[in-house]
């Protein structure tokens, strides 16, 4: 039986260029991959910005504004109808006095002169004088009471309109206090505010930057890969016979086994792989 004549076997290999560069990429990439080298995403997990002293603050004062209340049981006394007494003054009764003594005395007086004219026109004593007397007299206790009316009125306006006022003032600084204790609460917020977003704006930049750091050596690689990747394609690649009989040699052996390292780092690194 005759022996076949052996058949000489040409492949092409990539360039020697790659193939090492892809080999050596390779030996970096694979460690990368094992489960020992898992990332730490602890280290750039999301965290808040905490509640600031500001914010702290305005949060407290919120209990203050139900200090109105103290200025409502004020206004609470100044109302009412015997609010005005609080607010009667002193003297009244002095001033009264002293008018209505000085009424008196003018009264007296033109008593006097009116008793003088009758002597005067021999009528005195007589039954004509005697009426106008009476009337005189009668008429004198009738102004006297109306003047004695008048002071009391004009004393008792005088302390209704100052419980008014007082009412009305109480009343505003109940309605004011709150306001003015929001205004404080809201700005000391917003300045609060501002804080915590500055704050949490530095955190965010420093997870960021862990991140990246913790992802440096995959995005270097996944980098140089893709470089490789396009220019695989500009290297002429390299061509060998061999007799399929006769076992290749050492250093095609070692050619064939960094095509398949390249294959398998391009395939890896290279455009559309984890990388890509």
């Amino acid at each position: 039986m005759a022996i076949p004549t052996p058949t000489q076997v040409t492949q092409t290999l990539p360039s020697p260029y790659l193939t090492g560069a892809f080999t050596a990429l390779g030996e970096r990439l694979l460690p990368l991959l094992s489960t020992s080298a898992a990332i730490n995403t602890a280290s750039y997990a999301q965290q808040v910005a905490p509640e600031t002293a500001l914010q702290q603050q305005a949060r407290g004062m919120s209990g203050g504004l139900g200090d109105y209340q103290q200025y409502l049981n004020q206004a609470q006394q100044y109302s009412g109808p015997q609010a005005y007494q609080q607010f009667m003054s002193p003297y009244q009764q002095q001033v009264m006095d002293t008018t209505l003594t000085e009424f008196d005395r003018q009264r007296q007086m033109a008593l006097a002169q009116q008793q003088a004219q009758a002597v005067a026109g021999g009528a005195f004593g007589g039954a004509r004088e005697g009426v106008q007397r009476a009337e005189y007299g009668a008429q004198t206790l009738q102004d006297r009471a109306a003047l004695q009316a008048q002071l009391l009125q004009q004393g008792f306006g005088q302390a209704q309109q100052q419980a008014n006022t007082a009412f009305t003032q109480q009343a505003g600084l109940a309605s004011l206090q709150p306001q003015l204790v929001s205004g404080q609460i809201g700005a000391l917020s917003a300045l609060g505010q501002q804080q915590q977003q500055q704050q949490q704006a530095v955190l965010d930049a420093q997870a960021a930057a862990a991140k990246e750091a913790a992802f440096e050596p995959y995005t270097r690689y996944g980098l140089v890969g893709q470089q490789l990747t396009g220019l695989a394609g500009g290297f002429p690649g390299q061509v060998q016979t061999y007799n399929p009989i006769q076992p290749p040699s050492t250093m095609q052996s070692l050619f064939g086994t960094l095509a398949g390292v390249g294959g398998l780092a391009g395939k890896v690194l290279g455009k559309g792989g984890i990388f890509g």
